[in-house]
């Protein structure tokens, strides 16, 4: 396991004031997950029940057009802890994220996928990991032999751009997979932008962490929703909503090309008064046309990329939308089942 270098003290204070069972939330983004709902509720109920403490699933219906919403709704109508939070439409998973942390009432949110390549299993050990003293105790996939060549290669490009180019350390290969304390719960309930990368939020607040290492799995069922078109966009996300470097980039580029652009100038005149009258030829100017336009273009496109998302900013539209809230049962409090446990031992 790795850990942060945050003082000892604040660790040791934290541990020293958190509940024996706290209430654990389970949340859950769910699109199209109906195929591998029974094989997730059940891994994670195994996952659950030996550690005594009360808990909870918040399940985010994000849109689903299979029977996502209906498997859910019967399990909550059949005893299981939690509700489900159904959203007016697909709003992406970030927006899910969000309404699934707005929701949950635990003193400890476990943020996990349904499709399984997030083990269940490791909850215990996170939790462990938060009786420490550690706010975030999230995992890092150290075998990625479930994916492609290619978003393996890509994946590790972008973490290593990222964190040079932001002012936050984004921990490599670490998904949403996770558990946070209720502090990191309200700080990030705090941060109102509209355009969310939650994995830049989640290193944006900090507070003291604790990497957990797996070997991410195969999908148990269903398919993947995501393709290389919509990780392009989501890296795109990550890069405008936590740096503004790439537009200091091109005010430098700008400069330099127009310092070396004045200089081919200075020479061209230097050579016309000294040699007589020269006749630049055709290749020549095309080329010099077309790089020149070529670094406009990018560069409008870059300061574009940026002025859209403060375009969506001042909108100030809701991240998501609510259709309905359905309630399962609710579980006690992790001071009244505290409470029960002395009692008992009494």
């Amino acid at each position: 396991m790795q850990t942060d270098k945050t003082s000892v003290i604040y660790r040791t204070r934290r541990a020293a004031s958190r509940p024996d069972l706290p209430l654990i939330s389970i949340v859950v983004p769910a699109y199209n997950e109906a195929e591998v709902l029974d094989h997730f509720i059940t891994d994670t109920q195994a996952a659950l029940e030996p550690l005594g403490c009360p808990y909870e699933y918040v399940f985010i219906d994000d849109g689903s057009g299979d029977r996502t919403a209906d498997l859910i709704a019967q399990r909550l109508e059949a005893g299981l802890p939690g509700r489900l939070i159904g959203l007016s439409r697909n709003f992406g998973k970030e927006a899910a994220l969000s309404a699934g942390l707005a929701h949950a009432r635990g003193d400890v949110a476990v943020i996990i996928d349904a499709d399984l390549q997030d083990p269940p299993g490791l909850i215990p050990q996170m939790l462990e990991g938060w009786r420490s003293g550690y706010d975030v105790v999230y995992g890092v996939r150290v075998d990625r032999s479930s994916d492609t060549l290619m978003k393996r290669s890509t994946a590790g490009l972008f973490y290593r751009i990222f964190n040079r180019l932001a002012h936050i350390d984004m921990p490599a290969n670490a998904g949403d997979f996770r558990l946070i304390d209720r502090v990191v719960i309200e700080a990030l309930l705090q941060l109102p932008e509209r355009n969310r990368f939650m994995k830049g939020l989640f290193a944006w607040v900090g507070f003291p962490s604790m990497a957990l290492p797996y070997e991410r799995p195969e999908r148990r069922a269903g398919i993947g929703k995501w393709n290389y078109w919509k990780l392009w966009n989501f890296a795109i996300d990550g890069f405008t909503g936590f740096t503004t470097l790439p537009l200091r980039i091109w005010f430098y580029g700008g400069a330099l090309v127009a310092m070396l652009a004045f200089a081919y100038a200075l020479f061209l005149t230097i050579r016309v008064l000294v040699f007589g009258v020269d006749l630049p030829g055709y290749a020549s100017m095309m080329v010099g046309l077309l790089f020149f336009s070529g670094v406009q273009l990018l560069s409008i496109g870059m300061i574009g990329e940026y002025v859209s998302r403060l375009f969506s900013e001042t909108k100030q539209r809701p991240v998501y939308l609510i259709q309905d809230v359905i309630e399962g049962s609710v579980p006690a409090s992790s001071s009244s089942a505290a409470q029960e446990k002395q009692d008992l031992s009494a």
